[in-house]
């Protein structure tokens, strides 16, 4: 009984996972304030360049996801504990989210931008590449098959798959594109690629707002998982229990 209480005790919210969810809440707010309102509308493209602070979030986000899923595939490898295997693909999960995101308000931009709403340019090709490979990745985890067997094929295609993100992040300097905008830049620009200090803090408070919300979703996922597991284990037990 004791270390059914125990179990159950780790399937609920911590009082950390709060905090953050308290904290989203009014970082949210302040970041849409930002955006719509106390950013400068710009200059060429108007009102529809205030997309660019979620789609340059969300890139940001889904890049560091995918990178969650790097360090937790080969931590599952190595030590071969579960917890490492839930994060991984918690975080697949939530990486193929925000790259959607990307994807859809990329083109809303560049129908404004370049007067299309696809254009098969690196940065647009190789980020839809990288949204299919994880596509992939997430089918690979909902295999039938035992779960060891499973984790480890999707941890594989976890490490090869985050090859593609310095790709899609280098794609606009190593082939020369002259559509998509190099926000981080260096020379004479500087960091920012020559954006106004107020849409480049707007730019900076907006990735930490979505970087909060992504832990958020992270811990809320696992708990989803762990919740999985504790309802397998119980459904075993009865089994058990009907055939003994």
């Amino acid at each position: 009984m004791t270390q059914d209480r125990e179990e159950m005790k780790g399937l609920l919210p911590t009082k950390l996972h709060k905090v953050l969810i308290i904290t989203a809440v009014p970082m949210t707010l302040a970041a849409l304030y930002l955006v719509f309102v106390w950013s400068p509308v710009e200059r060429i493209m108007g009102p529809v360049q205030k997309i660019f602070y979620f789609h340059v979030a969300s890139a940001w986000n889904a890049f560091f996801a995918f990178f969650i899923v790097f360090v937790f595939s080969l931590l599952f490898l190595f030590t071969k504990k579960r917890k490492y295997d839930l994060i991984a693909g918690v975080s697949g999960e939530i990486g193929v989210v925000f790259t959607a995101i990307v994807l859809t308000t990329g083109p809303i931009w560049a129908r404004s931008a370049w007067n299309t709403w696809w254009t098969w340019e690196p940065r647009l090709t190789t980020t839809l590449i990288l949204f299919f490979m994880y596509i992939a990745y997430i089918m690979i985890r909902n295999l039938d098959m035992e779960w060891q067997k499973r984790a480890r094929l999707a941890s594989v295609f976890g490490i090869i798959g985050f090859v593609n993100v310095p790709i899609v992040y280098m794609s606009i300097r190593w082939w020369e594109s002259n559509l998509h905008p190099v926000v981080m830049s260096e020379g004479a620009e500087g960091a920012g690629g020559g954006l106004d200090p107020s849409m480049l803090f707007t730019l900076i408070f907006s990735v930490f707002t979505l970087t909060l919300i992504y832990f958020i979703l992270l811990q809320k996922g696992l708990y989803v998982e762990k919740l999985k597991l504790q309802v397998k284990k119980l459904k075993a037990k009865e089994q058990e229990k009907m055939i003994s």
